[in-house]
């Protein structure tokens, strides 16, 4: 595990976004969805199945979830299911699924310790910033759900016209905050597009996980060492080396 290289001072920490400050209410829609074909499901397994998916698609289908939700959810609802032990008429539970998603509204939120966190981190003294896969919606969330002010500098791959793990998505990110990359620590949930790219600029990293190893048993195998994994970003906390 790459935890030495933790464990240092840092000056600059930068976040993703999805999954890493915010989340939406997917589980319980999608119980929802099964309960109207009488198929039932505890929150527990739910939150597995998601998280396993997710972790299939960023390992075996890089980028493929920053499509259009009508591209990449067939093949997504079908791993889904799979996991869940569901079966039988799956063009109905996504059709069901896909017109929940569209029409509910479920919104991004952020998880409930993100606020107190960040606060704490910049009372430290550390800068803040973001670095998200996303589209010309994220600031406009961030400034929603009250945390666009923690951050000194927001790196949006649809407003630069690059993405992670590309190279140039770091360095732009650098140039604007005026940081050293050795004193930067990345935290994101996906290690194929946040650790590699951070990486190449000489940035920390953490990779948020959430049931232990679970679903990224493969990283302890990385020629490069793997990242350390943290339940969510409260864990940054007793990583940081002094100031």
């Amino acid at each position: 595990m790459d935890t030495v290289g933790v464990r240092v001072p840092v000056d600059f920490i930068w976040f993703d976004l999805g999954y890493t400050l915010l989340y939406k209410e997917r589980e319980r829609l999608f119980g929802e969805v099964l309960g109207w074909f009488h198929i039932d499901r505890s929150f527990d397994d739910l939150e597995r199945a998601f998280h396993l998916t997710d972790k299939r698609f960023m390992r075996d289908y890089p980028g493929f979830l920053g499509r259009p939700p009508e591209e990449f959810m067939p093949l997504y609802i079908g791993f889904l299911c799979r996991q869940l032990n569901v079966r039988g008429d799956l063009v109905a539970v996504l059709n069901r699924w896909m017109d929940a998603w569209q029409t509910t509204g479920i919104d991004w939120l952020p998880y409930p310790y993100v606020t107190e966190v960040l606060g704490c981190l910049a009372a430290k003294g550390l800068r803040l910033g973001v670095i998200s896969n996303w589209d010309p919606s994220a600031k406009a969330i961030l400034a929603r759900c009250g945390l666009m002010d923690f951050f000194e500098v927001v790196i949006i791959s649809s407003e630069v016209g690059v993405c992670k793990p590309e190279e140039r998505i770091f360095r732009i990110a650098l140039e604007q905050a005026r940081v050293d990359p050795t004193r930067c620590l990345y935290v994101g949930d996906n290690f194929y597009d946040d650790t590699v790219g951070a990486r190449t600029v000489g940035m920390k990293s953490l990779i948020i996980n959430r049931f232990g190893s679970l679903g990224v048993e493969e990283l302890a195998g990385q020629e490069n060492g793997a990242p350390e994994l943290i339940a969510d970003i409260s864990g940054i906390l007793p990583r940081l080396g002094d100031a």
